[in-house]
């Protein structure tokens, strides 16, 4: 079966799926006397082997099956000329052109090459933190953060009490800012930016006409409000064919993320925005949304869903409140998985260095690729007294940190594996593969696969190096706390905006979701600019008239404010000409 092949010479598993396949091309119900058996767990062993000795056709065709799915998705079987089930060497520099790489990528990832230079590096650093954490804990005896029965127990931040300053301010700037039209608001951003420039024709170049810019506000309205193209073409009055037209052949994805990145990068220049943060630092999660008929990305979770099922909008937001990515996922795949694909397909002048996430956004294999890709990794763990600590080795006496550390990092595996995992990372930073598509593999049977081993080794040391600072620098866990409250803001903003027909989801195709996101990518971008302007020209303003305006209070304003913006449209009540209609409407022509 050469269409399938295998990272083992003589797979029992290929060999047993050859055996079914013929027995299916002859018609034949039997098994042959010698089938292969090694592939299958002590619990298929279970159900193939009958009590006489004799083999279940049924139950052995399942367990070749299962292990085939289990074993494609993780790379240790693969489909030759295919996309998904491909080789997962062929995901990576290959290994020649690697040895002509490696210091240019290193370079760009600001990495050594040395992997026992950077185990000295880390092991300066975790030394240094270990010492001062185990000050620290013994300084803070029963205080907030401190250990019990073995784990660390550390309360959640206090919510930091605002001035009263600040909050005149803030009350001050919302009186001000004027009521606007969500459509005018658009097109206001759209003069500012000239994002409808980048909606280009699949087709190449065509005639710009007067309605070209009408409908391709409304098409991106229509997408990220929920509306549909039918409700929009009738609430606004303008031709359903034509608004499909512009919909088909210029909104996509690679138009929609041109548009938005337009006014990411205006976001990045207001001075405003420089007091919410330099553009390094930014966050990621997920937002739920039910759907509504068949949908491949759909999941049914009680839990957010009901009875209904539904998918994930996740989302990429700097500190600056813009957002620089999204991308529709299932809702029962780990958030962990896609942290990276944004990141390093940052078309954007953001800087971006550091990035947080919740705990669903959280793996060692996070860590591990991070550091490797020079970036710092910094989530918010709910359950961080249940993470285990490690150590390089045993030198050093910490007797306040010893309950935490639980074992010690396997340092010869990660530096017998180095180049091979510093290639993994170089092949994410210049685009040889995504980083959810690489890491989807890894994390299908870890268990089997080197590659996912050393990276997780390596992650524990990141992690805990990451952790030791966490717990001594509330500073620190404050700024985290910070970055992730942006992305929640933004979150209600999204949810005013997706209101048509309760929110739901109605696409069903992934490219038309990926589309639907990016809409609403984008106008939320759009809200987040033109908010940020007239705040400004409020500031100014306020400055004019005498206030005193200082930096904390300007840190504490966010744009992401929504209660000034109408979404819904205008209503018109033309008494006169209904209360002297005769007889009835004209029926619609079929």
């Amino acid at each position: 079966m050469q269409w399938v092949q295998s990272n083992i010479k003589d797979d029992p598993l290929l060999e047993a799926l050859d055996v079914l396949r013929q027995l299916n091309a002859a018609n034949l119900r039997k098994l042959p006397e010698y089938v292969p058996l090694d592939f299958l767990t002590d619990d298929w062993l279970r159900y193939v082997m009958k009590a006489d000795g004799t083999i279940s056709r049924r139950y052995y065709e399942l367990s070749v099956l299962w292990e085939l799915r289990s074993n494609l998705r993780a790379g240790n079987i693969w489909v030759v000329h295919s996309r998904r089930y491909a080789n997962p060497e062929t995901y990576l520099i290959p290994k020649a052109q690697w040895n002509e790489l490696r210091s240019e990528v290193c370079s760009q990832m600001h990495v050594q090459e040395n992997g026992s230079a950077r185990l000295h590096e880390q092991r300066r650093e975790l030394a240094a933190l270990l010492q001062s954490a185990d000050a620290f804990l013994a300084a803070s005896g029963q205080g907030e953060v401190r250990i019990e029965q073995g784990k660390l127990v550390m309360p959640r931040l206090k919510e930091e009490e605002l001035p009263e300053s600040v909050k005149q301010l803030q009350a001050l700037v919302t009186a001000r800012l004027p009521r606007v039209e969500l459509t005018d608001l658009l097109l206001e951003v759209g003069s500012w930016t000239n994002f409808p420039e980048h909606f280009e024709h699949a087709g190449g170049s065509q005639p710009r006409t007067s309605e070209r810019l009408v409908y391709l506000h409304a098409s991106v309205l229509a997408q990220a409000c929920n509306f549909g193209l039918h409700q929009m073409a009738h609430v606004a009055n303008l031709s359903y064919d034509k608004l499909a037209w512009y919909t088909k052949w210029y909104i996509r994805e690679e138009t929609l993320k041109q548009a938005f990145t337009a006014i990411v990068n205006e976001q990045c220049h207001q001075w405003l925005s420089q007091y919410w943060g330099d553009g390094s630092f930014s966050s990621s999660d997920g937002q739920r949304f039910v759907t509504v008929g068949k949908n491949r990305l759909a999941t049914a979770l009680p839990r957010y869903f009901g009875y209904n099922r539904g998918i994930t909008f996740y989302t990429w937001t700097s500190n600056q409140y813009s957002q620089f990515g999204t991308k529709p996922t299932r809702t029962t795949a780990r958030d962990a998985t896609y942290v990276l694909d944004e990141i390093l397909g940052n078309e954007s002048e953001l800087p971006l260095v550091n990035h947080t996430t919740d705990t669903a956004g959280f793996t060692e294999v996070d860590f591990a690729l991070f550091s490797l890709l020079g970036r710092g990794y910094w989530p918010r763990l709910r359950d961080i007294g249940d993470q285990q600590l490690y150590r390089l080795d045993k030198a050093g006496a910490y007797p306040h940190v010893e309950p935490l550390l639980k074992a010690t990092i396997n340092e010869r595996l990660i530096l017998d594996n180095y180049d091979e995992i510093l290639r993994v990372a170089g092949s994410m930073q210049i685009g040889f593969v995504t980083a959810s598509l690489f890491i989807s593999k890894l994390q299908a049977r870890p268990q089997q696969n080197i590659l996912t081993r050393v990276l997780q080794e390596y992650g524990k040391l990141e992690k805990t190096i990451f952790i030791l600072r966490y717990i001594q620098d509330p500073a620190f866990r404050r700024e985290i706390n910070l970055q992730l409250n942006k992305g929640e803001q933004l979150h209600d903003l999204r949810q005013f905006l997706h209101f048509a027909n309760e929110g739901k989801v109605r696409t069903h195709l992934e490219e038309e979701q990926i589309n639907e996101a990016s809409c609403l990518n984008l106008v939320t971008n759009a809200i987040v600019l033109w908010n940020t302007v007239y705040m400004q020209a409020i500031i100014e303003q306020l400055r004019t008239e005498g206030h005193q305006i200082n930096d904390s209070g300007l840190r504490h304003l966010g744009p992401a404010r929504f209660e000034h913006i109408n979404p819904y449209g205008q209503y018109t009540f033309n008494v006169r000409q209904e209360l002297t209609r005769k007889g009835l409407r004209p029926l619609r022509e079929p």
